[in-house]
């Protein structure tokens, strides 16, 4: 039978649909890997102790990144953007300073486990770090801060509430040096950090934080 199949004029036919089924699920299988490769981390919630820490590790580790994408900025000339990369940093130092608070309140100690950062171009730098902040501000934030307030934990909302919005601004001012960046080119220039709850801003043109609404004096220069 297998044989008298094969004499069969339709048997190129045949083959030809059996050879593009083949490519078909092949390239499928490609696609839905690429898709898993490149999609967003999912967030794991645990206690809100838990989530804290998380969140304080988190918060370390961008600081640390963002010093070195700035030394790589002035490398290649992006004064302007080291500058942002710097007041990030400081940023993300009191965002974590602001978890180790409310980890030592619910009887915690902050740790952190400062990994190597991956410094690439300034480009690519600043891809990196739009993208990790928008994960935090649309993913894990949103996450940690719904059951700190299942937990009726007010310190742990207000701090992660904070952080979650200045990381939202993070993100945008990234996007516009990514945008523009030719312009970006040149000396250092000064942006400024809220020493309550690290929001970062080009120019001062308000008389209280819009985040965390402490006067504007608890704004200092980072450049």
């Amino acid at each position: 039978m297998i044989l008298s199949m094969m004499r069969s004029p339709r048997m190129p036919v045949l083959l030809a649909i059996f050879s593009l089924v083949l490519s078909l699920s092949a390239f499928s299988i490609a696609v839905q890997a690429a898709a898993g490769s490149s999609a967003e981390p999912k967030v794991e919630v645990k206690t809100t102790l838990d989530n804290l820490m998380a969140a304080f590790n988190g918060e370390s580790n961008a600081s640390a990144k963002y010093l070195e994408f700035a030394k790589k900025a002035d490398a290649e000339g992006y004064g302007r953007v080291a500058s942002l990369f710097r007041a990030a940093s400081k940023a993300e130092s009191l965002h974590a300073a602001s978890h180790g608070r409310v980890i030592k309140a619910l009887g915690g100690t902050a740790k952190a486990d400062i990994k190597p950062p991956a410094v690439k171009s300034t480009k690519e730098n600043l891809e990196a770090a739009i993208e990790g902040e928008t994960y935090e501000f649309t993913s894990m934030y949103p996450a940690f801060i719904t059951k700190a307030k299942e937990d009726k934990n007010r310190d742990a909302i207000r701090s992660m509430n904070q952080a979650s919005n200045v990381e939202k601004g993070h993100a945008k001012l990234y996007q516009e040096a990514l945008n523009n960046l030719d312009a970006w080119k040149g000396p250092n220039k000064e942006f400024y950090v809220c020493a309550v709850c690290g929001n970062t801003v080009a120019t001062i043109d308000f008389e209280k934080c819009p985040i965390c609404f402490e006067p504007k004096s608890d704004y200092g220069p980072v450049k």
